[in-house]
C-alpha cells in the first residue's frame, strides 16, 4: 500500500467495476451511474496522477493565475469516500488480464474485476527534432505540466510554444500572464486553422500579438539546441529564436498502448461500438482514447456523452448509444471571444454570408447549403453562437431570415430586440451548454423545480458553465429571466455547499456567540451536513485558532496533508522537508548535519530555494521523524515550508558587508522571523527585508516588505510573485526597527482577522481598501498595537516546533507504513 491510497469498506456481493484513469470521462460516467445504478457495482479507480479527478478545461486559467488547482477540482477525497470508491492516487496500471480479469499497477496492486473501463486519455505528440528531449521542453496535457511551466516561467525569461491551435494559445497566453517573453511558432499559414477559417485566424493573430506575444507562422522546426538544457530553436529557414523553455503543442493522439498490449482491438484509439464496448464484451472504453464509428474526440462535449452513454450501459440499458454531433470551438483565453462549428470549407454547392466590422475587430461567416447552416466562424462577438448551433443542429431552413439571419437572433423580425427577449426566445431544446450538452429546458426547469437562486446552485445541479465557463452569460439571462430579481450575482457567496453564510459573516459568529470548537460552529450555525467538507473544515480550523489561540485545540482532522505531516507530499508519493534558516542565514555546522542527513536517509534531490532554504525532497514518510530528530539535534526547526503562515523572510547582507547598506537588513530579518515564526495565517506569508533600494531581497514583490533606507524602514505589502504578479503598496515610512516590527506584526494580525482562508494578502488588500490598511495601521496608534499585542498572545501557543513535537512521538500514526490486509479499510 502507498501513502497516496484513499481506500473505502466495500461489500464483496456486488459486481466488480474497475476504472483505468480518473479523468473528466470516468468522472461523469460516474456520476451518471451512481444516479441510475446506485448500489450496483463496487468501484475501484487507479490514476497514474497522484490527485483526484480536477476540470482539465480548466489548466488554462490555473496557468494564467486566474484560478488555483483546489478551484478546478471535480471530486474531492471526501466524494469517493461518500460513494464508497476506492482510489488509488498516483498508481499506472501496467498490465490487463483478460483470462484473469485482473488489473496491476505499478506499484504491486492486483485488482479483478467483472467489468472494466478504460479511460487512459491521451498523449501529446512530440516532434521528434533534434534536443525534443533536453531539459526545459514539456508538453501541455496535466496539471504536472502546469506546475511545470508556472515553475519555469518564475524567471520571465524567454518561452517558445510550438503549435497554434487551441492548446498552444492557451498556453502562450498563460505563460505571458505569468511575465514570460513568448513566441508561438506555428507550421501553418494562420492560427488554429482546423476551427477558423483564414479572416478569423488574422484577427485571432492580430489578438495575440496585442498582447505581447509575438506569432511567426509558416514556421518549420528545425531543432532545438543547448549545452544541457534549453537555449533555443532553430527554424528551417535559419531563424534562431532564444528560449529556457519550449511548449510542444502540436497535437495528441489516444494511450491505447495498454489495451493493444492486452488484445483489445486498437487503431488510432481503442475501437468500441457505440455502446462504448471493445470487442471484449466485459471491456469498456471512453475518452480521448476510444475509437467509435471511425472517429477520435478531444474536445468535452464529445466525452461527456461517451461517458452518459457508458454509464446507461453499465446499469442494464443495452439501447444508449454515441451519435456524433459536431461540437463548437471556444478558444479558453481572457478577453478572445471566439466560436467556431462545423464546416466551414469553401465548396461549388455551398454559400456564404459575412459580416465584418473592423472598427469592433468582428467578424461573422456563415456557411450555408441547401438553405441550412453548415458551419459558422465568429470572432469579436459570439452571443449568437447558441442560436446559430441550434439551428444548424436541428437543420432549420432559414431561406425565409437570410436577409438578417447573420445580425443574429435579436434581428429576426425587422427590429432589435432586447438581448433578454432574443433569450427568452430561444426554445427549450436549444443548447445552451455546449460542454455538458445542457438545454434551456433543463436550466429553467431545475432553477423552477429546485428554488435555485445562484450560479453555483445551477452548476451544481445542471452543470450548466460548470466547464470552460464561457455560457455563463447565457445561463445568468436564463436565471433572471426565470426567477427576476431573486438572482442577485453580486449576493455573498457561501463558503461553502454546508452552509449558506460567507466567510465574513462566519467568522462574525463565532466571535459573537463565542463559539469554539468546530461541532459548535456547525450546530449553532446550522450545517447542513454532519461534519463538514474538505473546504468548510479547514476554513473553520483556522479561524478558531486565529480567535481563540488560548482555548482551541488545533483539529488534525481539519488541515490538508501537507499540513498534517509538517512537509510537502511530492508526486511520487514522497516528501520534501525544508529546515528554518533565519533570515536566510547558516553556518558549517548546520550544513553538514544537511550533508548528514542527505547521505543517512539515502535523499535523492537537494535544492537551494527561491526563499534562501534548503530543501530536501524524496523521504519517505515513515522516515520524516528520524530526518526532523536528526535536524533537531543540529538546532533546527520547521521551516513551515507547506504552511498557511509564515515561510521565509528573505534577506541581503545589508550594511554589515555591502557598500551599500544602509541599515542591518539581515538583522532585522531574522528578528522578524524569530518573532513571527510558527504563526497561522488565512494564506501563505512571504516576508524580505532589503538593507537599501537597491532591493536586491526583492522585497517589493513580497506579500510583506521593508526597503531599508537612511532615514529609517520603508514598509511595503500586499505584492506578489507567484500566480499573480504584483508590485507592492507602501504601508509607510518608519524610523526604528522597533517601530518597523510594531507595524508588520500589526498589519500581519489585521490580516489574520480579516482575511478569508486561502486570500492572499493582495487579495485581502485590494477588498478592504489600502487606504483602510493605512488608516488602522499607519495613522491609528491604539488600534495598531491592540492588533500588536493580540498577536504577541497568540504566540504564547503557536511558537511550538511540529517537527520535534512528532519526534517526541504525537500523530505517530501518521507516520507508519500502512499495513497490507485482506479488505480494503477506511480512509480519514
Amino acid at each position: 500500500m502507498t501513502p497516496t491510497e484513499t481506500e473505502v469498506v466495500q461489500s464483496t456481493d456486488k459486481q466488480k467495476l474497475v476504472i483505468i484513469g480518473n479523468g473528466m470521462a470516468p468522472g461523469r460516467m460516474l456520476e451518471h451511474l451512481l444516479e441510475q445504478a446506485p448500489g450496483r457495482y463496487t468501484v475501484t479507480i487507479f490514476n497514474a496522477e497522484p490527485r483526484v479527478n480536477y476540470d482539465r478545461i480548466m489548466l488554462s486559467p490555473v496557468l494564467s493565475g486566474e484560478k488555483a488547482y483546489e478551484e478546478i477540482i471535480i471530486h474531492g477525497d471526501g466524494w469517493y469516500i461518500a460513494n464508497n470508491i476506492t482510489l488509488y492516487k498516483g498508481h499506472k496500471i501496467i498490465a490487463i488480464d483478460r483470462e484473469a480479469k485482473t488489473v496491476a499497477s505499478d506499484h504491486g496492486v492486483t485488482e479483478p474485476y467483472d467489468k472494466l473501463v478504460i479511460a487512459t486519455g491521451s498523449v501529446p505528440f512530440i516532434i521528434p527534432v533534434p534536443g525534443h528531449d533536453l531539459p526545459g521542453v514539456l508538453t501541455y496535457r496535466d496539471l504536472d505540466d502546469v506546475q511545470a511551466m508556472m515553475l519555469a516561467a518564475q524567471s520571465r525569461a524567454k518561452a517558445v510554444v510550438i503549435g497554434g491551435g487551441l492548446l498552444g494559445l492557451e498556453a502562450a497566453a498563460g505563460l505571458n500572464a505569468q511575465g514570460m517573453d513568448v513566441t508561438v511558432l506555428h507550421v501553418m499559414p494562420t492560427l488554429m486553422e482546423r476551427q477558423l477559417d483564414p479572416a478569423a485566424g488574422y484577427l485571432l493573430q492580430r489578438a495575440v500579438e496585442q498582447r505581447g506575444i509575438k506569432v511567426i507562422t509558416k514556421a518549420n522546426t528545425q531543432a532545438i539546441t543547448g549545452n544541457g538544457k534549453v537555449s533555443q530553436v532553430e527554424l528551417a529557414d535559419g531563424t534562431i529564436i532564444p528560449a529556457t523553455l519550449v511548449v510542444m503543442a502540436v497535437g495528441i493522439r489516444p494511450n491505447s498502448a495498454l489495451a493493444k498490449q492486452a488484445g483489445i482491438a486498437v487503431n488510432r484509439g481503442i475501437v468500441v461500438d457505440a455502446g462504448m464496448r471493445s470487442n471484449d464484451p466485459d471491456i469498456y472504453a471512453l475518452g480521448e482514447c476510444a475509437e467509435v464509428n471511425g472517429q477520435v474526440y478531444g474536445l468535452v462535449a464529445p466525452l461527456y456523452e461517451m461517458a452518459r452513454v457508458a454509464a446507461s450501459q453499465l446499469a442494464g440499458n443495452e439501447a444508449a448509444a454515441f451519435v456524433h454531433m459536431d461540437t463548437p470551438t471556444k478558444l479558453k483565453v481572457t478577453g478572445i471571444d471566439l466560436f467556431s462549428l462545423g464546416d466551414f470549407a469553401e465548396g461549388e454547392d455551398r454559400q456564404e454570408i459575412v459580416l465584418r466590422d473592423a472598427a469592433a475587430g468582428v467578424y461573422k461567416r456563415l456557411v450555408l447549403k441547401d438553405d441550412r447552416i453548415i458551419g459558422t466562424v465568429l470572432y469579436g462577438e459570439t452571443a449568437d453562437g447558441a442560436w446559430f448551433n441550434d439551428l444548424k443542429k436541428k437543420q432549420t431552413d432559414i431561406s425565409e431570415m437570410r436577409d438578417t439571419l447573420i445580425f443574429g437572433q435579436s434581428y429576426q423580425g425587422g427590429a432589435p430586440l432586447d438581448p433578454m427577449a432574443a433569450v427568452a426566445a430561444l426554445p427549450d431544446d436549444a443548447e445552451i451548454c455546449g460542454c455538458n450538452g445542457v438545454c434551456k429546458g433543463k436550466i429553467t426547469g431545475a432553477i423552477t423545480a429546485k428554488g435555485l437562486t445562484s450560479l453555483d446552485d445551477v452548476r451544481a445541479h445542471t452543470k450548466a458553465s460548470a466547464s470552460c465557463g464561457s455560457c455563463t452569460g447565457l445561463v445568468e439571462k436564463l436565471m433572471v429571466l426565470t426567477i427576476g430579481d431573486k438572482y442577485n450575482p453580486a449576493a455573498v457567496q457561501p463558503m461553502c455547499g454546508c452552509t449558506t453564510l460567507g466567510h465574513d459573516e462566519v467568522r462574525r459568529l463565532i466571535i459573537a456567540k463565542s463559539l469554539k470548537t468546530i461541532p459548535a460552529v456547525m450546530q449553532e450555525l446550522e450545517w447542513t451536513t454532519s461534519c463538514g467538507c474538505a473546504k468548510c473544515r479547514p476554513a473553520l480550523n483556522y479561524y478558531l485558532v486565529c480567535d481563540w489561540p488560548d482555548d482551541y485545540a488545533d483539529d488534525y482532522q481539519s488541515r490538508f496533508i501537507n499540513e498534517r505531516v509538517h512537509a510537502n507530499i511530492q508526486k511520487d508519493g514522497t516528501y520534501s522537508v525544508v529546515p528554518r534558516m533565519w533570515g536566510g542565514v547558516t553556518n558549517a555546522a548546520e550544513l553538514r548535519a544537511i550533508a548528514d542527513v542527505v547521505d543517512k536517509f539515502e535523499i535523492p534531490m537537494v535544492k537551494v530555494t527561491g526563499g534562501q532554504r534548503i530543501d530536501m525532497l524524496g523521504i519517505r514518510k515513515e522516515d520524516l521523524p528520524a530526518v526532523w530528530a536528526d535536524l533537531g539535534q543540529a538546532g533546527f526547526v520547521s521551516g513551515h515550508a507547506y504552511a498557511k503562515g509564515l515561510r521565509t523572510v528573505k534577506t541581503c547582507v545589508g550594511s554589515d558587508w555591502c557598500r551599500f547598506g544602509t541599515q542591518d537588513s539581515t538583522g532585522l530579518g531574522i528578528r522578524i522571523e524569530k518573532f513571527m515564526w510558527g504563526s497561522w495565517t488565512p494564506a501563505k506569508v512571504k516576508m524580505a527585508v532589503s538593507g537599501c533600494p537597491r532591493n536586491c531581497a526583492e522585497a517589493t514583490c513580497k506579500d510583506v516588505g521593508v526597503i531599508c533606507v537612511d532615514s529609517g524602514y520603508e514598509i511595503h505589502f500586499a505584492g506578489a510573485a507567484g500566480l499573480d504578479i504584483k508590485g507592492t503598496e507602501v504601508l509607510g515610512l518608519v524610523k526604528t526597527e522597533d517601530e518597523a516590527l510594531e507595524h508588520i506584526v500589526a498589519l500581519t494580525q489585521m490580516y489574520r482577522e480579516q482575511g478569508r482562508y486561502l486570500e492572499r494578502i493582495y487579495k485581502w488588500a485590494k477588498r478592504i481598501g489600502i487606504p483602510e490598511i493605512k488608516r488602522q495601521i499607519m495613522d491609528d496608534a491604539s488600534k495598531r498595537k491592540a492588533y500588536y499585542d493580540r498577536f504577541v498572545f497568540s504566540q504564547k501557543f503557536a511558537q511550538v516546533d511540529p517537527w520535534s513535537e512528532r519526534v517526541s512521538g504525537k500523530d505517530k500514526h501518521e507516520f507508519r507504513p500502512m499495513a497490507s490486509v485482506g479488505f480494503a479499510q477506511a480512509a480519514e
